[in-house]
């Protein structure tokens, strides 16, 4: 089965209720459990919490206008866990950008939790909803792959997660799953399956978000090239999370949509091709900052039960590991 046969399958299931699709067979299980076990040991679990980066961003600069509400969700990933600084986290970066993009400032409020899975989203959305964002900002999957979530029920939750979302008016862009496979500690085969498991699940995330009514920012080959190119600079001292340059590629990745979402400003993404929406999400697990959303002369026909919905892909101007911006409070 294609990557984008695997996408879709996975989030038809995910859109019935089903499991979804799930990997090995019991011989091969029984050896990643062993190697999944010496990985996490090697890894280690998080020793404090993260910096948490809530707070007023860009309200010194020459901005205009009332802050934009902006939610940050999901795992260790958003929350910018084992950076030095709190500037250096996720959701500062995010931030501080996307106030210098759309000239205004901005208030981050971070409701995201170090080891969080899917499951937990719908506790996270409980404390967003008062808080009435504008938009907010969804990176998770890391933690459903490593715990043998089933695909479907993480696409499903994730799914649920948006719709209630977008219900409220509220922008959604989500960072799909990123590559397991370039984690030092892990072994081989375990690295290959984490690789494998981990890039279908950014797939299934996008066509499910899409779907749903959001968009997708790829992280995996954003994270996969530079990370496996340049491990000691990309990740922090447990080799597992990102250091401050790897959050850094992250929030530079994401802030072209936010911008275009919530300052209605042009995108300095260049489209690439509409396509069958799963045809989309496989073609951009393989572009670092890809975005993915509708093709919106078409969301208002589409469903699974009659053609398929078509999407837009759009590859990211340059490198955004380059794009690092400074902090503005």
């Amino acid at each position: 089965m294609s990557r984008a046969s695997r996408a879709k399958a996975i989030a038809q299931a995910a859109a019935v209720g089903g499991a979804g699709l799930v990997g090995a067979g019991g011989a091969i299980y029984g050896v990643l459990i062993g190697q999944s076990r010496l990985a996490r040991r090697r890894i280690g679990t998080p020793g404090e919490a993260p910096f948490n980066p809530s707070g007023t961003y860009g309200a010194d600069s020459s901005g205009s206008g009332d802050p934009v509400r902006l939610a940050l969700l999901g795992d260790s990933g958003a929350a910018g866990f084992g950076v030095d600084e709190v500037d250096d986290t996720t959701g500062a970066v995010i931030a501080s950008l996307l106030s210098a993009a759309i000239n205004r400032p901005v208030e981050l409020q971070c409701w995201a939790v170090v080891g969080a899975q899917s499951e937990d989203l719908p506790g996270q959305i409980a404390q967003v909803l008062p808080f009435q964002p504008h938009a907010a900002v969804i990176m998770v999957g890391a933690n459903d792959v490593t715990n043998r979530v089933t695909p479907g029920r993480s696409v499903a939750l994730l799914t649920d997660a948006v719709r209630q979302l977008l219900a409220a008016d509220i922008q959604v862009v989500v960072g799909t799953c990123p590559d397991l496979g370039t984690v030092r500690p892990i072994p081989h085969p375990l690295k290959w399956i984490a690789r494998h498991w981990s890039r279908s699940l950014a797939a299934a995330q996008t066509v499910a978000v899409v779907v749903a009514g959001g968009r997708t920012v790829a992280l995996a080959d954003l994270l996969g090239g530079e990370f496996d190119t340049n491990p000691d600079t990309m990740f922090g001292p447990d080799r597992f999370h990102p250091s401050a340059a790897g959050y850094h590629a992250v929030a530079a990745a994401i802030v072209p949509s936010l911008a275009e979402l919530i300052g209605d400003s042009p995108t300095s993404h260049t489209e690439t091709a509409r396509l069958a929406v799963e045809r989309a999400a496989a073609a951009a697990v393989e572009v670092g900052g890809a975005e993915v959303l509708a093709d919106v002369d078409q969301t208002a026909s589409a469903s699974w039960h009659r053609r398929t919905l078509r999407a837009v892909l759009r590859r990211p101007p340059g490198d955004p590991v380059q794009s690092e911006g400074s902090v503005v409070r």
